[in-house]
Parts: structure tokens; sequence; C-alpha cells
């Protein structure tokens, strides 16, 4: 009986962990440094990709008064697999790393998602760190814990949740990055404001896609922390995270297996995903039209809409099927009665999603 009540506290405490602890600007290498001067890591390795390594790592390095080793991988989605995280497990070998290494992971999201599931599965879990580089990771793919890779061109199939010893956000990084990415990034923004914060999407209301101001930033990163901690596993609220997700990763993933076609970033997806779950709202939880409207115009000024036909449509249903929050087989979608009001494993027709396709094309 004893043993029971205590396995019975100690899942309650492991479901109960805080989130990662987010540092801001300058302040975030300083808690970096004081924390490996604590913990004498036995080695310090970075995580970079080709782009990270020329302009971000000397950034870092600027900051960091501490032996690093330096791995890198190729940047882009295409190579978030199990082939380039058994590359990393190699090099981590191959230079002697232990259960008592740090992995510090620098880039975006797919470098911090892949990173932080070689730091969890290699010699059955090393600590890491992720410091995000790109306005995604910065306000969502380095938050929370999801750490994975993708399958079978299907994305994010394999991976854990476990959060990192802390997030370091510095917006000096933005400066490394295209006007494409920065906006592709903005989406992430943009889901905020709809599913959180009214006052944050009247704000962006006003955005005019030239000045990102570090405080939607911040406000961002710490909505996604709340929303975390409150359901690290997601059992329920952190399930909001999602709105637009499923169309858009579905919509993504397609595109990425195109090699015909441009392929789309991750936040261009989601804005399409968005636009069509509004309109899902819309149908199924009495969303009003004029504010579904007044989502698309202000979503459609940043991202270029794209086209899709029948075969398009047929394929990206198909993906659908695959999505992650599918339970027996009923895909589940994250729609807004009213904006900063969710509802999850909402279930809609596949008319419905034709229809919501329909309401995007006709931009």
């Amino acid at each position: 009986m004893i043993f029971i009540v205590i396995c019975v506290k100690f899942f309650h405490y492991i479901m109960t962990l805080p989130i990662e602890t987010i540092f801001y600007d300058l302040e975030s290498y300083n808690q970096l440094q004081s924390y490996l001067l604590q913990t004498k890591p036995s080695t310090v390795f970075v995580l970079v990709d080709e782009n990270t390594h020329k302009h971000c790592l000397p950034i870092l390095k600027n900051h960091l008064q501490y032996d690093i080793q330096t791995i890198e991988i190729p940047a882009g989605e295409s190579f978030k697999n199990i082939e380039t995280v058994q590359k990393i497990w190699q090099n981590l070998t191959d230079l002697g790393a232990d259960r008592k290494s740090l992995l510090i992971n620098l880039g975006g999201g797919v470098l911090t998602d892949m990173g932080g599931f070689v730091a969890l599965t290699f010699k059955r879990g090393m600590k890491f760190i992720n410091i995000p580089t790109t306005l995604l990771g910065m306000v969502d793919a380095a938050i929370g814990g999801k750490t994975g890779i993708d399958f079978n061109d299907l994305k994010n199939q394999i991976g854990i949740i476990a959060p990192p010893e802390m997030v370091l956000i510095d917006p000096t990084y933005l400066q490394t990055l295209s006007a494409r990415e920065l906006i592709s990034g903005m989406a992430e923004v943009f889901k905020y404001g709809l599913i959180a914060d009214e006052n944050l999407w009247k704000k962006l209301m006003d955005f005019d896609g030239n000045h990102i101001d570090p405080e939607i930033i911040y406000t961002s990163a710490e909505i996604k922390k709340n929303v975390v901690a409150q359901d690290p596993f997601e059992d329920g609220l952190r399930k909001s995270l999602n709105f637009g997700h499923t169309l858009g990763h579905a919509i993504e993933t397609y595109f990425m297996t195109k090699s015909n076609s441009q392929r789309l970033l991750h936040g261009e997806a989601i804005a399409i995903g968005m636009i069509m779950a509004v309109h899902l709202s819309y149908q199924t939880q009495g969303f009003a039209a004029a504010k579904m409207d007044e989502i698309k115009s202000v979503l459609l000024k940043f991202y270029t809409p794209i086209q899709l036909e029948e075969n398009d449509i047929r394929d990206i249903l198909n993906l659908l099927k695959h999505d992650k929050k599918n339970f027996k087989n009923q895909i589940n979608f994250v729609l807004l009665e009213s904006i900063s009001d969710v509802i999850w494993d909402c279930q809609v027709s596949e008319i419905q999603i034709r229809n919501a396709i329909a309401y995007y094309l006709k931009s």
C-alpha cells in the first residue's frame, strides 16, 4: 500500500513538473554562463546547421566564455529525419560525449526539435538547452519540450516530450533571417492573438510587416510557456496551440513531397490552415462571419495565396488521416467560438473541410 502511494505521488510530481525557464536578451547569456559554471558538464556541444554555423555561432561565442565542440548538420526540413539523427549520434560518440555532456541547440525549429530528440535518446538521456535563432523558434518551437523528427514524409511522427534546461531568447539573431522567414514565424504570433489574447490580435492588425516589436516575441513566448505549464502532455489546454495546424501540416507535407512545386515554409502553411480553421469555426461553432473575413484579410496581407486543384485537395485530405492528433481514425480540429475562446477535439465532415478550402481559395 505504501509503495502504491509513493508511486502515485511520484507520478503526480512528474505530471506537474514546471515548464522550462526562459531568459531574454543579454541576461540570457549571463544565466547560461552561471549554469555552466554550476553544473560543470563534461563536454559542451553546440549543434548548428550550415546557416547558423556561419551567422549565429559567432554571436554565441562572443557572449560565452566556455570551451565548446561544434556539430554541424545540413539546413532544412528535408533533413529532419532518422538519417541525420544517426549522424549526430555518431558525431557525439566519436567526440566522446557521455551522459554528463550538454547539447546546446542553436537554430530554428527543425534544429531544436531534432537536437532535443538526439539529447533525450543518446545514452538514455543527456541535458540540452535551446537557443532559437528564428522567430518561429523563439515564440513556439523551442518552448514546451516537444522534440522529434519527421518519418516517411509525415511531420513530427517520432519524438519525446521533455523540457530543455532553459531557453534563451535573443532577438539579435533575427537580423540573420530573410524577410520571408520572419513573416513565416509571425504566423505563430498571429495564432496566439487568435487563441489567447484578443488585445494582441488587435495590435497585430496594425502590423506592417517591417518591424517586429520584441515585446510581441516576449508576449508570445510567455503565452506558450504558460499553456504548457498547465498541460505539459497535451491532455487538454495545450491542444489549443494546434489551431490551424491540422490542415496546415497536411498542406505543408503535401508541398514538401511534390518535387515540382514550391515548398511552403511552416508558418506559410499554418497561416493557410488558420484561415481554413476559422471557416470551419464559422460552419460549426457560430464564429462571426465578419470577424472571419477580417482574419482572412489580415493574414492574406502577408501570406501569398496558393492555388489547389482537385487532385491536390484529394491528396491533402488523405494526409489528414495521418495527423498526430487523430484518435480512433477521427480527425480532430481546434476551432474558435470567438477570438480567445477555443474548443479542441472538434470533428467535422469532409464536406465542411472542402467548404473551408473553397473559402480560402476564393482569395
